[in-house]
């Protein structure tokens, strides 16, 4: 999620259970705390492109890391802000811990795969309910909190926690809504999905991208959940398959093994880029939800040493033309037909 909902769900469960003259340090403290788990980011590498994508919501993003990435933050913070807010070293752990909590069960809500159990395990829990960045969501705990701190009162950090559970409940049940949809265009077309996900576009939870998989191929597709489920048929791209798509490639040289990693962090979502046969893309995302148009992908170098690395790449294409789509789609604008409708 992005950081300022980070901060601002950080901020509501402390300042929820609170008293009236601790409120503000309590949310100010679980604010900073909140956002604390994505310092990982800096875990980077000058010579290892993929360094980031491995540490990137791992083991600061483990719920067996809360405490002490609670206790971290909270002594820091307390250092720097408790004598300013009048909190004791307890509170100030305690705060920070609460706003430390929130941070990894709200990533895990999103589509970018957290390493909740890490090192217990490595996979990437994704329950897909809501974007990456949802104003929808995080406005209405902005103010809710805002007027926490104004009156001094919890209540209404309590009526904001009710109102972010109700949302990625209602975000639960919409992409349940979607993946119906999922299953229902593979049949129309003969196929028999290996796997389907339905993943929230930016900042709504009616409009979801569909992509499913087949022994050769993945297909996207666009679907808006309202009250009616409507779908708009999309493209598709040839799954990666190492040996027949790279037979130069070394078993054990370094871009083999980065195709390993990046496939571990793509959940095994990897095709090959329509316009480039040596760049491999992850099929998951792109800003239209029923375009095969990657944000990220890798690049392999047929003449690289065997210790050579991947290129890494991301591309964001959020010109006019692509906004354009996207709200076509998004509120039922766009110019292609919708393929079907389907009543709930």
């Amino acid at each position: 999620m992005d950081p300022i909902t980070q901060g601002v769900l950080g901020a509501t469960l402390p300042q929820a259970v609170a008293q009236r003259q601790k409120i503000i340090g309590a949310t100010v403290v679980g604010a900073l705390a909140g956002m604390a788990p994505d310092l990982d980011v800096l875990i980077r590498s000058s010579t290892d492109p993929l360094l980031f994508l491995e540490f990137h919501r791992q083991f600061t993003h483990s719920l067996f890391f809360i405490p002490v990435g609670g206790l971290i933050c909270g002594l820091v913070l307390h250092a720097i802000l408790g004598r300013r807010f009048q909190l004791n070293l307890k509170l100030s752990i305690v705060f920070s811990t609460l706003g430390y909590a929130t941070h990894a069960l709200l990533d895990a809500c999103t589509t970018f795969g957290t390493q909740l159990f890490w090192p217990l395990s490595s996979v990437r829990v994704a329950w897909n309910n809501v974007s990456v960045i949802d104003p929808l969501f995080t406005l209405p705990l902005l103010v809710f909190i805002y007027l926490g701190c104004l009156k001094r009162r919890p209540g209404f950090a309590q009526v904001g926690l009710v109102w972010a559970l109700a949302y990625l409940s209602l975000g639960i049940v919409q992409r349940d809504r979607a993946e119906a949809a999922g299953w229902a265009m593979a049949q129309q077309r003969n196929h028999e999905p290996i796997n389907l996900e339905a993943k929230p576009t930016f900042a709504n939870l009616w409009l979801w991208k569909i992509v499913y998989e087949t022994e050769d191929y993945f297909y996207v597709d666009a679907v808006r959940v309202l009250h009616t489920t409507e779908y708009v048929a999309g493209e598709k791209a040839k799954k990666l398959n190492v040996g027949a798509d790279f037979p130069w490639l070394l078993e054990h040289s370094q871009q083999a093994k980065d195709i390993a990693r990046f496939h571990w962090f793509s959940n095994g979502y990897l095709a090959i880029d329509n316009s480039d046969a040596n760049r491999i893309i992850d099929a998951r995302y792109s800003l239209v939800p029923n375009q095969i148009k990657p944000l990220w992908g890798i690049t392999l170098d047929p003449n690289a040493d065997e210790r050579q690395h991947v290129i890494y790449f991301t591309e964001r294409d959020t010109g006019p033309a692509q906004r354009a789509k996207f709200f076509g789609l998004l509120f039922g604008h766009d110019q292609a037909p919708v393929k079907g409708a389907m009543d709930r």
